[in-house]
């Protein structure tokens, strides 16, 4: 350890001595100086490397990045509404079922079975309500028509009126009264034709409603039946029955009129290997101006961390909403049909492809210098460098389009390392300035090293 009255003690200590050893100790001190400037400072230069790449022909990828959930899988769950005992259970999980085929019966308790009667009335009520909505379309069909031949016919007394001014049914010329109706009956006749019309058109849309009533109240009869059936094609899972099992029906009761509200239980899933999934991602402000419907679309999964999956941006919802001061909008993604049992609320990133370049000249990002809108990029050209403008266009989060300024192949600095190196190599053995006096030295160099040591084989007179 080297201490600070280490100088004054080693002169004190050279002024006992005697002459030749003076001289001696001398040459150590000089022979150190030496040793010390020579090995770390002479030594010492600096050493530029420098990284480079080939400019390169090829594809810029924009993208936009964001977080959602499966808001929608290819599942359709299995529902009823029936209270008692199951009695038969026909398919087990992995089964493939088609759409209306029996899963499984139950012997129904006595509410269950008024639920199972009372869907049935309304099921009947409503197919009844079909037939009706198609009749009234005929019936307005022949009011349309009716209502434009007394158009045609009103038309016809007023063209007659202005041809000649007698009337055909008085032999006499018109009266102000006899113009008066005919022109007002022609009006009137266009009036009822437009009502007639509008008839006729809007019946498309009650038989419409009409059909999607017998559809609910088909689905509420099914899930109120003893015959539990499936909902759609597909394979069966998560199905919890078995012969004997006691199943109850979720109920309610209504707040407004004091009724009991039955609700379905879910026992079971069908599974479309056809089916398509729904996500929805949050974009931000900045963000969400870039997206349009029909931009591609890549998604990753947590719960399928090794696989990529595909689809397009379905709709965007420019309305957005605002949390905690932060303001976002949903963007809704349909996914191309997936072979993997993938679930609603799973978490899922999506890269949104915003724009695609293809054959442009590309460089890494780090290559390219703007200071006061002015691109350069450093060039290695026969071992020299040189820093050429140049001009650029699209760029992402690694790479930039060049326009202008260099051309495919040209070799371009991405970073420049700089570090202080000896120039004698590691580990290497030096000759010592005390070798004539049968003395060596060992010293070795290295980068991140605190310095070179020495050792000093015997020494001077007196353990200096």
């Amino acid at each position: 350890m080297f201490r600070k009255d280490t100088p004054k003690k080693a002169f004190e200590w050279l002024k006992k001595r005697s002459k030749k050893q003076k001289v001696f100790g001398v040459l150590i001190l000089a022979g150190l100086g030496w040793w010390g400037y020579k090995n770390l400072i002479a030594n010492k230069q600096t050493k530029v490397t420098y990284q480079t790449e080939t400019a390169q022909k090829g594809t810029l990828i924009n993208s936009i990045s964001g977080s959602g959930t499966i808001t929608s899988g290819n599942n359709t769950s299995v529902n009823t509404k029936v209270s008692g005992t199951v009695s038969k259970v026909y398919v087990t999980n992995g089964d493939t079922v088609k759409k209306g085929q029996k899963i499984a019966e139950a012997e129904l308790d006595d509410y269950a079975k008024e639920r199972q009667t009372a869907a049935w009335v309304n099921y009947l009520e409503a197919t009844e309500a079909v037939k009706e909505a198609a009749n009234n379309k005929a019936v307005a069909d022949i009011e349309m028509w009716k209502s434009r031949q007394a158009v045609l016919d009103a038309q016809e007394a007023v063209d007659d009126m202005e041809e000649d001014d007698t009337n055909p049914a008085t032999h006499a010329v018109y009266t102000d009264g006899e113009r008066a109706i005919i022109t007002k009956t022609l009006d009137q006749s266009r009036l009822a034709f437009s009502v007639t019309e509008a008839k006729y058109l809007n019946s498309g849309a009650d038989i419409a409603n009409a059909n999607a009533k017998v559809a609910a109240a088909l689905r509420n009869y099914q899930e109120n039946s003893a015959t539990i059936a499936a909902p759609a094609d597909g394979v069966i899972s998560d199905l919890a029955l078995a012969p004997g099992l006691v199943i109850s029906a979720d109920s309610t009761t209504s707040n407004t009129n004091g009724a009991t509200i039955v609700s379905a239980k879910t026992i079971g899933k069908i599974s479309n290997p056809k089916g398509q999934l729904i996500a929805t991602v949050s974009l931000s402000e900045v963000d969400i101006i870039s997206v349009k419907a029909n931009q591609k679309v890549t998604l990753t999964l947590d719960a399928f961390s090794d696989m990529t999956f595909t689809g397009k941006v379905l709709s965007v919802d420019t309305t957005g909403g605002t949390t905690s001061g932060v303001t976002s909008y949903p963007v809704t993604i349909l996914l191309d049909p997936v072979t993997v049992d993938i679930y609603p609320n799973m978490a899922v990133n999506a890269e949104i492809i915003t724009k695609i370049k293809t054959d442009v000249i590309l460089v890494s990002s780090t290559a390219v210098t703007t200071t006061n809108g002015v691109s350069t990029v450093q060039v290695k050209k026969d071992g020299k460098i040189s820093q050429v403008q140049v001009e650029t266009g699209d760029a992402n989060d690694s790479q930039t389009e060049i326009t202008s300024g260099i051309n495919e192949g040209d070799e371009v600095v991405t970073s420049v390392i700089t570090a202080q190196s000896n120039s004698s190599s590691s580990n290497s053995t030096t000759t010592s300035p005390f070798s004539g006096l049968g003395r060596t030295s060992t010293g070795s160099s290295s980068s991140g090293s605190k310095g070179n040591s020495i050792m000093i084989q015997g020494g001077p007179p007196g353990g200096f």
